[in-house]
């Protein structure tokens, strides 16, 4: 009779430390650290890669899933609500940083400044441009359907958002913005249903813990805000969309602890990556730290894909 799995054993192991050591267990987790593919592995890996590319997507789609992202978005989780993606219990595993009571001013805040420093000097992007590479072009064609659909409405609709944008920025200036007053800051960037700010809220205790989440669906950003877990005392649920770099965010610069940043950056284009983390970046207080789960190169998510996707 097979003895029952102890304690540690049934611990889900902290990422960098999950080895395969016998390989007739290969199935007892999802992901293996530090597993040196074959030649044979990587060679099939990249034909697969390259026979997805000989058939891509048609540029009219593409740029209609760019511009209209939020909309899609917004169709997905008015469809399946809360009940699509499964809370983010690995989060503390993974992301220590997360867990109540963790102690502050670990992290190196000389080598943080000059990490931030080396992101914003990156030769990927320039951080003095008030624009994203990419963004003149989603103008052009939001100038293009404003053309289409000029009227009065739409007029008042720009004109009264401008006026709210100014608002949102003179009362973050001025201090008094959601959070003000708390000592652990984290912003949840792509917060979808809430399957990872929940977790969160519930695990870390922390009476000085404050959440922030963000998501460009305005569907999603409701469904947190109807949560019967939803405490606006500990948390603020907002609408953003990351590639606009003129938007505002409800805080100032430098007040930040942690940004959780899961499964979102692989969403932007590449050419507007690096411009979303130069913003990012400036939101975190000294010492501050981005936290990124992604998919990788050669993913199965990757590998996958369907021609023409």
């Amino acid at each position: 009779m097979m003895a029952a799995p102890s304690r540690d054993e049934k611990k889900r192991k902290q990422f960098g430390n999950r080895f395969l050591t016998d390989a007739a267990r290969v199935f007892q987790h999802n992901a293996w650290d530090n597993v040196e593919w074959s030649e044979e592995q990587e060679a099939a890996a990249q034909a697969k890669v390259q026979e997805q590319s000989m058939q891509l997507v048609p540029q009219d789609q593409q740029d209609a899933y760019e511009i209209n992202a939020n909309m899609y978005w917004d169709d997905f989780y008015k469809t399946h609500e809360n009940g699509f993606f499964k809370d983010r219990h690995w989060l503390f595993t993974e992301f220590p940083e997360l867990a109540p009571n963790h102690p502050q001013g670990q992290i190196d805040i000389h080598n943080s400044k000059e990490t931030v420093k080396n992101i914003k000097n990156s030769s990927i992007g320039s951080y003095s441009d008030k624009l994203c590479t990419g963004d003149s072009k989603d103008l052009e064609h939001l100038d293009i359907e404003r053309k289409k659909n000029s009227n009065i409405t739409h007029q008042l609709h720009s004109e009264d958002k401008m006026a709210s944008q100014l608002q949102e920025e003179k009362v973050v200036k001025d201090g008094d913005f959601p959070g003000s007053s708390a000592t652990y800051r984290i912003l949840e960037v792509g917060c979808g249903a809430g399957n990872t700010v929940f977790p969160i809220l519930q695990t870390n205790n922390d009476p000085g813990l404050f959440m922030y989440c963000c998501d460009f669906s305005t569907t999603a950003v409701d469904l947190v805000l109807a949560h019967p877990e939803y405490d606006a005392s500990r948390c603020f649920a907002f609408v953003h969309d990351l590639t606009k770099n003129q938007m505002p965010f409800p805080m100032p610069d430098e007040s930040l602890d942690v940004i959780v940043l899961i499964f979102v950056l692989s969403s932007i284009l590449p050419e507007k990556m690096q411009c979303v983390i130069n913003r990012l970046s400036q939101l975190l207080k000294p010492g501050g730290i981005i936290l990124l789960r992604d998919y990788g190169r050669f993913d199965l998510a990757q590998l996958r894909f369907k021609k023409g996707r």
